[in-house]
């Protein structure tokens, strides 16, 4: 019995628990069909609101577009209202040069017709000119023709006669003219220069002091001769092919020579030997030590020189390229004709500059021009050209202004383009011309000599020619009947022209006619 209630009690709860199921699943499915008829109420709302959207929106686009449009139709209105008023603008601007165009043609096509006009009647008075011209000769033709007839000369003899006839009667006056006018001016220029370079000489004195081709060297003893020489003589060898000299050991007491014609290898020769005498250790390793050091020392003993001849005229050295200084220095071992040329070229630069002073001229043009005008004879040996444009083109790569270059080639000018030019040639000849400057050998002497006498025995009319006076003063005698005393002054400007041109000498040099006629008549 209790089984079978407890299989009813079983039954009823399995059927209670299908019915709420059933219950729940009912309940469920009705909720859910509330839940999607109020989702599709929401979104039919929401889509008739999007709706009612869109078609605002779209009515507001057209409203806007329409706007657009009219702003649009009426900008393009105002831009073509533009357009016409500048079309007109321009057109009329065009009419009225169309006007003025016209103006101006007519106006031309009237002057050409003046100017055809013109010309039409220049060529009518042309031609009447021409023909005035030729009636002009042939009457004057005519009238030469009657003149020969009555006179019985041609015109040429004519012409010549009357020159001869004023040749002579005037003869006598034009050389008195001429006498008086080279005397007068002569003695002026003479007195005015020779008080200028008194004045600048009389500033200025400097000793003189020929240079030779050889360099002495003392030695502690005589002993050191051998040990100079060496063993089987490499030591004087090596000495010989690293300086370029020539060392000559004599019987000189404590003495050996360097010959060379090179002053800086006899320099660096001497500094060399005076090292290795002064060291005591002579072989050839050492002596290319000496050498090296020679070279170099002699190298800041240009620069020191060059330095000291700024100094001396007053150039400041930091206004000079240190390379041109040391170029200036090399002077102090180049000899012209044994004159020294960095000691010519300071008295140059002191003597032009004093010359500058007492004419107004520039000073500091002469100083510096004066100082740098042979400075291509420093390099003249290891460039092609002659020294006055090697040593323009060294200032002009140095910066030098052109007045001042122009010095380099103005003292070999015989007529120089500036008064600074013809100072520092004046200065030139001043400072290689004084006694004992210069020296010639007695073989250059004689040529100079005989060069001289046959210039200015190359002229016809001349019977002898001396120079005298080693060679500053030439005296040529000519033959009276060839040289008159008018062609007499041609002569001596013609022989004085020549030797300029062909012949090098130091100073000037006077040239001097002579023309003598001796009437010899005996008595029976």
């Amino acid at each position: 019995m209790r089984s079978f209630m407890n299989i009813n009690i079983i039954f009823i709860a399995l059927i209670s628990s299908v019915t709420g199921v059933i219950l729940g699943y009912i309940l469920r499915k009705i909720s859910a069909k509330k839940s999607a008829n109020d989702a599709e109420d929401r979104a039919s709302k929401m889509l008739e609101d999007a709706k009612t959207k869109q078609q605002k929106l779209l009515q507001d686009a057209k409203n806007k577009e329409q706007e657009i449009i009219i702003r649009s139709k009426e900008k393009a209105i105002k831009i073509v209202d533009e357009a016409k008023n500048d079309e007109k603008s321009r057109r009329r601007d065009i009419q009225d040069q169309q006007r003025r165009i016209e103006k101006r043609e007519n106006m031309f096509d009237q002057k050409l017709m003046e100017f055809e006009n013109k010309k039409t009647q220049l060529d009518e008075k042309n031609k009447q000119l021409d023909e005035l011209k030729i009636k002009i000769s042939d009457i004057k033709e005519q009238q030469i023709t009657k003149l020969q007839e009555v006179a019985g000369l041609s015109r040429e003899d004519a012409k010549e006669k009357l020159l001869q006839i004023i040749e002579s009667d005037e003869q006598d006056a034009l050389m008195n003219r001429v006498r008086k006018l080279e005397q007068t001016s002569e003695e002026e220029l003479e007195k005015t220069s020779r008080k200028i370079l008194s004045l600048a000489l009389t500033r200025f004195a400097s000793s003189v002091c020929t240079d030779t081709t050889t360099t002495s060297v003392s030695l502690p003893n005589d002993e050191m001769k051998g040990r100079i020489i060496g063993k089987e003589g490499r030591n004087i060898k090596a000495i010989e092919m690293l300086t370029g000299t020539e060392i000559i050991v004599d019987d000189t007491p404590e003495m050996i020579t360097i010959s060379g014609f090179s002053p800086i290898r006899r320099q660096v020769a001497k500094i060399a030997l005076d090292s290795l005498i002064k060291d005591g250790r002579i072989h050839p390793a050492r002596i290319e030590e000496s050498v090296q050091d020679a070279k170099k020392a002699l190298t800041k003993d240009l620069r020191k020189s060059g330095e000291d001849a700024l100094y001396q005229l007053g150039i400041p050295v930091s206004s000079i390229d240190p390379k041109l200084i040391s170029i200036l220095g090399r002077m102090k071992y180049r000899t012209s004709y044994g004159q020294n040329a960095l000691q010519h070229s300071i008295e140059v630069g002191m003597i032009s500059g004093m010359i500058a002073e007492e004419l107004g001229a520039n000073v500091f043009v002469c100083k510096k021009g004066g100082l740098f005008h042979d400075i291509g004879k420093a390099v003249d040996h290891d460039m092609q050209g002659a020294h006055p444009e090697i040593g323009y083109n060294i200032m002009k790569k140095f910066g030098f202004p052109e007045e001042i270059c122009y010095q380099s080639i103005a003292h070999h000018e015989d007529k120089p383009r500036t008064i600074e030019g013809a100072i520092v040639k004046a200065g030139d000849a001043i400072s290689g011309a004084r006694p004992g400057a210069r020296k010639q050998s007695l073989e250059q002497f004689v040529q100079r000599m005989e060069e001289l006498e046959q210039t200015a025995g190359s002229f016809d009319g001349v019977e002898k020619v001396y120079a005298i006076q080693a060679g500053r003063q030439v005296r040529v005698f000519v033959h009276p009947e060839k040289i008159n005393d008018l062609t007499a002054y041609n002569l001596a400007k013609d022989i004085a022209n020549k030797v300029e041109a062909e012949l090098s000498y130091p100073g000037e040099i006077k040239i001097t006619i002579i023309r003598e006629t001796r009437v010899i008549e005996y008595a029976k």
